[in-house]
Protein backbone atom coordinates (compact mmCIF):
# COMPACT_ATOMS: atom_id res chain seq x y z
CA UNK A 1 0.00 0.00 0.00
CA UNK A 2 1.48 3.41 -0.79
CA UNK A 3 0.94 5.80 1.55
CA UNK A 4 1.02 9.58 -0.08
CA UNK A 5 2.97 12.34 1.86
CA UNK A 6 0.46 15.54 2.36
CA UNK A 7 1.59 18.65 0.07
CA UNK A 8 2.64 21.68 1.92
CA UNK A 9 3.70 25.11 0.68
CA UNK A 10 7.71 25.73 0.72
CA UNK A 11 9.44 28.76 -0.32
CA UNK A 12 12.70 27.82 -2.02
CA UNK A 13 15.87 30.14 -2.12
CA UNK A 14 18.55 29.71 -4.63
CA UNK A 15 21.21 31.78 -4.03
CA UNK A 16 23.13 32.45 -7.99
CA UNK A 17 25.66 33.59 -10.21
CA UNK A 18 23.49 35.68 -12.33
CA UNK A 19 23.97 33.85 -16.27
CA UNK A 20 21.97 33.67 -19.08
CA UNK A 21 19.90 30.74 -19.11
CA UNK A 22 19.82 30.01 -15.87
CA UNK A 23 16.47 30.84 -14.80
CA UNK A 24 15.52 28.48 -17.88
CA UNK A 25 17.29 25.76 -16.34
CA UNK A 26 15.88 26.18 -12.58
CA UNK A 27 12.32 26.21 -14.06
CA UNK A 28 13.42 23.11 -15.89
CA UNK A 29 14.00 20.91 -13.04
CA UNK A 30 10.30 21.82 -11.27
CA UNK A 31 8.79 21.22 -14.54
CA UNK A 32 10.48 17.76 -14.97
CA UNK A 33 9.05 16.93 -11.69
CA UNK A 34 5.59 18.27 -12.40
CA UNK A 35 5.76 20.63 -9.50
CA UNK A 36 3.37 24.27 -10.60
CA UNK A 37 6.15 27.21 -9.66
CA UNK A 38 3.01 29.03 -7.71
CA UNK A 39 5.21 32.72 -7.26
CA UNK A 40 8.53 33.36 -8.51
CA UNK A 41 10.94 36.45 -7.69
CA UNK A 42 14.60 37.34 -8.70
CA UNK A 43 16.81 39.92 -7.32
CA UNK A 44 19.99 41.15 -5.93
CA UNK A 45 21.40 39.55 -2.80
CA UNK A 46 22.86 40.79 0.01
CA UNK A 47 26.08 39.72 -1.55
CA UNK A 48 27.57 41.61 -4.94
CA UNK A 49 27.45 39.52 -7.88
CA UNK A 50 24.88 36.83 -6.26
CA UNK A 51 21.05 36.54 -7.35
CA UNK A 52 18.72 35.25 -5.43
CA UNK A 53 15.82 32.91 -7.21
CA UNK A 54 12.68 32.34 -4.64
CA UNK A 55 10.30 29.91 -5.91
CA UNK A 56 6.72 29.44 -4.31
CA UNK A 57 5.63 24.99 -4.25
CA UNK A 58 3.10 23.30 -3.09
CA UNK A 59 4.38 19.39 -2.77
CA UNK A 60 5.38 16.78 -0.23
CA UNK A 61 8.40 17.67 1.68
CA UNK A 62 10.61 14.51 0.40
CA UNK A 63 9.80 16.03 -3.40
CA UNK A 64 11.11 19.45 -1.97
CA UNK A 65 13.88 17.89 -0.52
CA UNK A 66 15.01 16.19 -3.97
CA UNK A 67 14.32 19.34 -5.82
CA UNK A 68 16.70 21.34 -3.82
CA UNK A 69 19.51 18.90 -3.90
CA UNK A 70 19.12 19.27 -8.07
CA UNK A 71 19.12 22.79 -7.58
CA UNK A 72 21.88 22.90 -5.82
CA UNK A 73 23.76 20.73 -9.06
CA UNK A 74 23.40 23.08 -11.32
CA UNK A 75 26.87 24.92 -11.89
CA UNK A 76 25.87 28.48 -11.28
CA UNK A 77 24.25 27.55 -7.89
CA UNK A 78 25.95 28.44 -4.71
CA UNK A 79 23.19 27.13 -2.09
CA UNK A 80 19.52 25.94 -2.13
CA UNK A 81 17.09 25.99 1.17
CA UNK A 82 13.67 25.46 1.23
CA UNK A 83 11.89 26.85 4.19
CA UNK A 84 8.09 26.09 5.13
CA UNK A 85 5.85 28.69 5.79
CA UNK A 86 6.53 29.16 9.85
CA UNK A 87 10.24 29.82 9.13
CA UNK A 88 9.84 32.90 6.72
CA UNK A 89 8.37 36.08 6.73
CA UNK A 90 6.78 37.39 3.45
CA UNK A 91 4.81 39.58 1.55
CA UNK A 92 3.44 40.53 -1.82
CA UNK A 93 3.03 44.03 -3.32
CA UNK A 94 -0.05 44.84 -5.34
CA UNK A 95 -1.06 47.47 -8.01
CA UNK A 96 -4.77 48.20 -8.80
CA UNK A 97 -6.06 50.24 -11.81
CA UNK A 98 -9.27 51.93 -11.79
CA UNK A 99 -11.54 54.65 -13.84
CA UNK A 100 -10.99 57.92 -12.37
CA UNK A 101 -14.84 58.10 -11.50
CA UNK A 102 -14.41 55.90 -8.50
CA UNK A 103 -11.76 57.75 -7.26
CA UNK A 104 -13.74 59.52 -4.18
CA UNK A 105 -16.29 56.89 -3.75
CA UNK A 106 -16.73 56.81 0.11
CA UNK A 107 -16.58 52.94 -0.34
CA UNK A 108 -13.01 52.52 -1.96
CA UNK A 109 -11.63 55.17 0.63
CA UNK A 110 -12.96 52.81 3.14
CA UNK A 111 -11.33 50.01 2.03
CA UNK A 112 -8.08 51.09 1.30
CA UNK A 113 -7.51 52.51 5.09
CA UNK A 114 -8.57 49.37 5.75
CA UNK A 115 -6.10 47.18 3.48
CA UNK A 116 -3.03 49.93 4.15
CA UNK A 117 -3.60 50.70 0.72
CA UNK A 118 -2.65 53.74 -0.80
CA UNK A 119 -3.13 55.91 -4.14
CA UNK A 120 0.53 56.13 -6.15
CA UNK A 121 -1.07 57.52 -9.16
CA UNK A 122 -3.77 59.95 -10.78
CA UNK A 123 -4.64 60.92 -13.57
CA UNK A 124 -7.37 62.51 -16.03
CA UNK A 125 -8.72 59.02 -16.75
CA UNK A 126 -7.53 56.53 -14.08
CA UNK A 127 -5.97 55.97 -10.81
CA UNK A 128 -3.55 53.53 -9.40
CA UNK A 129 -3.34 51.86 -5.72
CA UNK A 130 -0.67 50.22 -4.32
CA UNK A 131 -0.74 47.34 -1.25
CA UNK A 132 1.45 45.06 0.54
CA UNK A 133 0.61 42.26 2.35
CA UNK A 134 -0.05 38.35 2.50
CA UNK A 135 -1.44 36.31 -0.47
CA UNK A 136 -4.96 36.31 1.32
CA UNK A 137 -4.70 40.05 1.92
CA UNK A 138 -3.98 40.70 -1.70
CA UNK A 139 -6.79 38.62 -2.67
CA UNK A 140 -9.17 40.22 -0.61
CA UNK A 141 -8.87 43.51 -1.56
CA UNK A 142 -9.30 42.06 -5.49
CA UNK A 143 -12.51 40.86 -4.54
CA UNK A 144 -13.62 43.96 -2.99
CA UNK A 145 -12.61 46.53 -6.19
CA UNK A 146 -13.14 44.03 -8.94
CA UNK A 147 -17.12 45.33 -9.25
CA UNK A 148 -15.60 48.46 -9.79
CA UNK A 149 -14.36 47.60 -13.08
CA UNK A 150 -10.70 46.85 -12.65
CA UNK A 151 -8.94 48.57 -15.66
CA UNK A 152 -5.53 46.44 -15.08
CA UNK A 153 -4.38 44.35 -12.37
CA UNK A 154 -0.73 43.29 -11.26
CA UNK A 155 1.20 41.33 -8.22
CA UNK A 156 4.17 40.58 -7.80
CA UNK A 157 6.04 37.21 -6.54
CA UNK A 158 6.58 36.11 -2.62
CA UNK A 159 9.51 37.94 -1.04
CA UNK A 160 10.32 36.13 2.03
CA UNK A 161 13.29 36.46 4.98
CA UNK A 162 14.19 33.86 6.78
CA UNK A 163 13.02 34.02 10.90
CA UNK A 164 15.85 31.75 11.98
CA UNK A 165 19.69 33.39 11.11
CA UNK A 166 21.18 31.54 8.38
CA UNK A 167 25.02 31.40 7.67
CA UNK A 168 24.32 32.03 3.93
CA UNK A 169 26.28 35.52 4.35
CA UNK A 170 28.49 34.19 5.53
CA UNK A 171 28.67 30.98 2.80
CA UNK A 172 28.35 34.10 0.25
CA UNK A 173 31.45 35.79 1.32
CA UNK A 174 33.92 33.06 1.19
CA UNK A 175 32.22 32.83 -2.71
CA UNK A 176 32.93 36.24 -3.17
Amino acid sequence: MLIMEDKQKFTVSVYTENNIGLLNRLSAIFLKRHINIESMTVCESEIDHVHRFTFVVEVPEEQIRKVVGQLEKQIEVIRAFYHTEEEIIYQETAMFKLSTAYLYDEKIQNKLKLRRAHIVTITTSFFIIETTGLKEDIDRLYEKLKPYGLLQFVRSGRIAITRPKMAISELLQEFN
